[in-house]
């Protein structure tokens, strides 16, 4: 600020929010590759939520008691990455994510059901998209920034306009000037470039922005020739620079904060010139006013903040309350909340002050794509925001038409206000069924701890949203590093796809080593910790490992396959693998290509299911070490195979595009066939729904990761469901639970398992809180139901296996009364280390049913406690709209009163008080 000069805002203080107009109980996405996280239009606000690939939608300025109810909408298959409304149409949002995809949304107003299907998709790109911003004076023009590519898009024909120059390294932003004119750029490479795409995709003019790669923000100030960036300088410190493009060489000014880690967002008003820069994880803004002309970043103020931030948005300018002098308003994301924070100027007087608000860009855009793209520079006709001279227009892009209400979804004129929900704002649980690119039902996941508004009316959710699963809120926690086992040295981590990568039992973990010659190490689960940096003792198999698996019914017994057509069956003492092992138990030969897979049977000793590159599946007697029979009838690769839950049938999914299902012992061709995954990347298949269906995860045509779910009886006619999930490399490989119906899948390299209850009916899938983790993992699988804690309501215990440990991950079930057995997540589980027929049994034709024990803890009794806390229900809105006499009331009101006193007649308390004798008082 000059001396000469007095700037208006040197008065202007910050006031957060009271608690009252917080935007509570939510759950924000922490994920540090986001950019904003929360964005805002003058009507809604749009968060990342911590489900990947969710977003939370709430009002901007609530109204009556249910203003603040978050709705949820499933918009991506994975992480989102960035989003931004329209500049014209306020319930237009942009969404990209690590997906791949740019996604257009039309969003309702408050009160109805958010859209399950986009109305517009742009891609997919090569790599995940970073950054979009839709154009500031057309609608139509969006730019989207993802890997080193920068794309100019004309939306209404859903095709690039331009791909501007590749960039040295990862684009961090994109970004247009105020009039629409010029794009300007920050990259890992530390490069700020200014780019005109209508004239050229090459860069007009760059210069080194900042020292440090880390984190690079950029923002245009009120004029086309100046803009602020953010970053970080050699030092790591954080700093902020104004840059004139007419002397690009160097910047005009530059102030430097502190060292904090976190990256610092520019929030610039351009009408005024005030910049708020909101730190990731810092708890306080700073507010500084831009004065190109002088130039200078002068600061204004600090507000302290009661929570950490995790994102930052401004609010536009025509939702602000210029009648109490708010110049700018904020919207702080933290963990929990949404909490606003006013910027406010003191005027005596409350009346409009025009120094402190001028005229804005209006909603109407200048123009249409095509006008824009051949030259025209129209700009948005600015409108006064004077409450009295302000005009009351509204813009509906074309883009996204809004979607005429269906007839089953209105709502019935005759409906009893008590009974209606005016904010829900789910997605159908059925959407995905019908849109594979949308992920799964978002209803299940009700609870208020969940972040999703609850609906004082449970049965117009239960119509609204379709059945829901017991173990939607189901919490997967990594367990203490005490159990965890570390300093894991040479894993093979490129095992085949047909492999889950290693295997564990009860006792031991075995993982196959990069080091030549086909090593297995065998790790003990009952002694974790670090593992010595020494060579481990290991089982030499003489050949590259393809598959291995535990003998259910032998917990010292290994069956590995080998790429020499041949199956090893070791023995590992009981005491644990101590020295190096080079001659196995046994050696089965017979398959004359190398060994895709290895299934035990589920209920006959000493029965091994083996495929191989020989398009053959071989049924082996351990106990005989020969081969009893023989399967054929693939065409090509066989992705997967699994005993059906009686051991009587093999179903196998095929690279040719089949599944097939054999009954071993009737023949050698397949008793059924039927259609299965279009892609040919890999599949997986296993029995569910107590071996009524079918469940394959593979690929459509598209690379799209996918679940088919089929009826075992009938498999020629099709999947009964088809549920869509992302676009991955890697094969889901799920992991199922009989007990409870749930699968849980995931691949490898993921960090996210997805958990689902099937059914056997419609709506097949359930869908269950994911459990994410910070780093892929190289394998994930479960392990038998005897070791999950039964008293701490957990359901399923896994392994998950990282580039140098091992750790294990419960999934536990939260429930009120824990000290009770909670007799419906434990059912009676199979003795599936007991086996119910011998090899010689089965192959003769006899079949069994397993013994059932049940898990219930010696000293807990089944449970006679609620299962979920009990949900406070509010007095019905009649019981206070009801007219009442006055005499009602007075009778009330007394009823009240002899209530709040007792019993008159009861004797007072000084009537049951002993006495003394009269000789006494002497």
């Amino acid at each position: 600020m000059s001396r000469f000069k007095v700037s208006k805002f040197r008065h202007m203080e910050a006031r957060p929010s009271r608690r009252e107009a917080w935007i509570g109980d939510i759950r924000a996405g922490t994920t540090p590759s986001c950019r904003n996280h929360i964005k805002s239009s003058c009507h809604l606000i749009a968060f990342n939520s911590d489900r990947p690939g969710v977003l939370g939608i709430v009002p901007l300025d609530g109204q009556g008691e249910d203003k603040r109810q978050v709705a949820h909408l499933g918009c991506h298959s994975d992480l989102v990455t960035d989003l931004d409304f329209s500049p014209f149409d306020d319930f237009l949002l942009a969404t990209g994510s690590a997906d791949r995809t740019v996604k257009l949304w039309r969003l309702p107003a408050p009160g109805q059901a958010l859209p399950s299907v986009p109305g517009l998709v742009l891609g997919p790109e090569g790599v995940q998209v970073e950054v979009l911003q839709f154009h500031p004076t057309v609608d139509g023009v969006l730019v989207s920034a993802a890997g080193t590519a920068v794309k100019v898009w004309d939306v209404t024909k859903q095709q690039a306009l331009t791909e501007l120059a590749a960039h040295g390294d990862l684009v961090q932003g994109a970004v247009w000037s105020r009039d629409g004119a010029l794009v300007g750029t920050t990259c890992k490479d530390k490069q700020l470039r200014i780019f005109d795409p209508r004239a050229k995709p090459g860069a007009s003019q760059s210069t080194e922005a900042h020292k440090n790669s880390k984190d690079g923000w950029l923002v245009w100030t009120g004029t086309q020739e100046h803009l602020v960036s953010s970053g970080f300088n050699q030092m790591r410190e954080r700093e902020v620079k104004l840059w004139d493009t007419r002397h690009f060489s160097s910047a005009l000014t530059s102030i430097t904060l502190d060292t904090s880690p976190g990256s610092l967002m520019p929030l610039l008003d351009p009408d005024t010139g005030l910049l708020v820069l909101a730190g990731k994880g810092d708890s306080q803004l700073y507010c500084y006013e831009v004065t190109p002309q002088q130039p200078a970043l002068s600061p204004v103020t600090q507000c302290l903040l009661e929570s950490v931030l995790r994102g930052a948005a401004l609010v536009p300018r025509r939702a602000l309350a210029v009648m109490g002098c708010e110049v700018l308003r904020v919207l702080q994301l933290s963990d929990t909340a949404i909490v606003p924070v006013s910027y406010h100027v003191p005027r005596k007087a409350v009346e409009f002050h025009e120094d402190l608000f001028p005229d804005t860009a209006g909603c109407i855009p200048a123009s249409d794509p095509h006008a824009w793209w051949v030259g025209s520079n129209q700009q948005v006709q600015k409108v006064s925001l004077h409450p009295a001279r302000r005009p009351h227009l509204s813009f509906t892009s074309c883009l996204v038409p809004p979607a005429e209400p269906s007839p089953d979804q209105a709502q019935p004129a005759d409906t009893p206000a008590g009974d209606a929900d005016p904010s829900e704002g789910f997605s159908s649980p059925l959407s995905s069924l019908t849109s594979p690119s949308t992920p799964s039902s978002l209803g299940p996941s009700l609870s208020s701890t969940s972040g999703i508004g609850t609906s004082p009316s449970q049965r117009s959710l239960q119509s609204l949203l379709g059945p829901s699963s017991k173990f939607r809120h189901a919490q997967g926690t990594v367990l203490h590093r005490d159990s965890h086992i570390t300093n894991l040295k040479g894993l093979n981590l490129t095992t085949p796809g047909e492999s889950d990568g290693f295997c564990a039992n009860r006792l031991r973990v075995a993982v196959p080593l990069l080091s030549s010659g086909g090593q297995v190490a065998v790790l003990e689960l009952r002694k974790p910790g670090r593992l010595p940096d020494t060579a481990l003792p290991t089982m030499q198999n003489g050949a590259a490992v393809t598959d291995l698996a535990w003998d259910p019914f032998d917990p010292y017994r290994l069956a590995v396959g080998g790429e020499d057509a041949r199956i090893r069956l070791w023995r590992v003492p009981p005491e644990g693998l101590e020295e190096v092992l080079t001659t196995p138990e046994a050696v089965l030969t017979g398959h004359t290509e190398k060994i895709y897979s290895l299934r035990f049977h589920p209920l006959a000793a000493d029965v091994l299911a083996s495929s191989s590159y020989d398009l053959t599946i071989r049924i082996w007697d351990l106990k005989a070490r020969a081969e009893r029979l023989r399967l054929q009838g693939h065409r090509d690769q066989i992705f997967g195979l699994a005993w059906s839950p009686d051991g009587q049938h093999l179903a196998t999914v095929c690279k040719d595009g089949h599944l097939r299902v054999y009954e071993p012992r009737g023949g050698p061709e397949p008793l059924q066939e039927g259609p299965g995954p279009e892609g040919a990347r890999g599949a997986r298949v296993v029995w569910v729904c107590d071996g009524h269906c079918l469940l394959v995860s593979g690929f459509d045509s598209r690379s799209e990761r996918q679940l088919l779910l089929y009826p075992a009886k009938a498999v020629a006619g099709g999947p009964l469901a088809v549920l869509g999930l992302d676009v991955a490399p890697s094969t889901l490989l799920p992991s199922y639970d009989p007990d409870t119906s749930l699968v849980l899948l995931t691949g490898k390299g993921d960090t996210r398992v997805f958990l689902y209850e099937l059914l056997p009916e419609a709506p097949f899938f359930l869908e269950c809180n994911s459990f994410t983790s910070p780093d892929p993992h190289k394998g994930f699988i479960l392990l038998p139901k005897t070791e999950c804690d039964v008293q701490e309501v957990e359901f399923a215990r896994c392994l998950r296996l990282r580039q140098t440990s091992l750790e294990p991950v419960a999934f536990r079930l939260p429930r009120v009364r824990k000290e009770f057995f909670q007799d419906d997540v434990f059912p009676d589980t199979a003795m599936s280390w007991e086996p119910v027929l011998s090899a010689k049994a089965w192959l003769g034709g006899a079949n069994g049913q397993p013994r059932l024990i049940s898990l219930q803890p010696p000293g807990m009794t089944p449970s006679q406690a609620p299962r979920e806390a009990p949900a406070r229900r509010a007095p019905s809105s009649a019981l206070y709209l009801e007219e009442k006499s006055d005499e009602q009331k007075k009778e009330e009101l007394l009823s009240a009163m002899v209530a709040k006193l007792g019993n008159r007649e009861d004797p007072l308390p000084q009537d049951s008080f002993e006495g003394v004798d009269e000789d006494e008082w002497d």
